[in-house]
């Protein structure tokens, strides 16, 4: 009697995980419902995520200040929500946290790209920018030659924030050279602790933005950073594809500012 009760009971196991296996199979992914302008209109809280540095968000003395900061104030008193700002510089972490309705805005100067369409809607273009590569001054870069033609970054290796949208065009570059450049994407990283890592020999190359690389410049004698390596593109915020409430509303409020 007490084999068929344990012969039971390890069926009653068999059956339940192959329920389970089954169940994941068919729904892989939690549904997460779409979350457009009615929704945070309710909630009265727009969540905006931007990442730290000398160009769109920085502390000087007790002020905050710099171009995201500015505009997302500018937000706040035309839809007269609260505009919550996280700060974050890891870009996977924000499309993530994007998807999973943590934000609502990736508050950032990201370049529009027909693959990056897949994924994200675009607001109206809010600036233009390059890429530009980081090397260090003849003198000081152990002897390595200054490149100046995109041919010679051949099997060189070149640092990037992780998962950066630069890397698309470094991939580009790549085919276009027919020869390998190797991408070292590091997570923890803002483009400016970047530029500490090449000037002081952490690595031989990066590639930043272009205004992150001029606003810096002063601070770093001994890099050089006027090679492009992207045409110019044109750079905007970017919101959930399921939000086209939202982005119409986003650019009415940028539109006067």
């Amino acid at each position: 009697m007490m084999r068929r009760k344990n012969l039971f009971w390890g069926m009653g196991i068999v059956v339940c995980i192959l329920l389970v296996v089954g169940a994941v199979k068919l729904f892989p992914k939690i549904y997460i419902p779409a979350k457009d302008y009615p929704a945070i209109q309710a909630s009265g809280i727009l969540n905006v995520v931007t990442e730290y540095n000398s160009v769109g968000y920085y502390v000087s003395g007790d002020t905050i200040a710099g171009f995201q900061y500015e505009l997302c104030r500018h937000i706040e008193k035309r839809s007269g929500l609260e505009v919550r700002i996280s700060l974050e510089n890891n870009w996977k972490s924000c499309l993530e946290k994007l998807n999973n309705n943590t934000y609502d805005i990736i508050a950032m100067n990201i370049p529009i790209t027909n693959e990056s369409k897949g994924s994200l809607a675009f607001t109206n273009p809010i600036t233009r920018g390059k890429q530009v590569l980081v090397q260090r001054k003849p003198g000081v870069n152990d002897s390595l030659p200054l490149i100046r033609n995109q041919i010679d970054l051949a099997r060189k290796t070149i640092l990037v924030p992780a998962r950066s949208p630069c890397i698309l065009r470094l991939h580009y570059l790549s085919e276009e050279i027919a020869e390998p450049i190797y991408i070292r994407e590091v997570d923890k990283y803002t483009q400016e602790q970047i530029l500490y890592v090449i000037a002081y020999g952490g690595a031989n190359y990066a590639v930043v933005d272009k205004k992150i690389a001029l606003k810096n410049a002063k601070l770093f004698p001994n890099l050089d950073m006027n090679t492009d390596i992207s045409f110019t593109q044109l750079q905007a915020w970017a919101v959930r594809p399921n939000a086209p409430v939202l982005l119409d509303s986003l650019n009415r409020w940028m539109a006067d500012y």
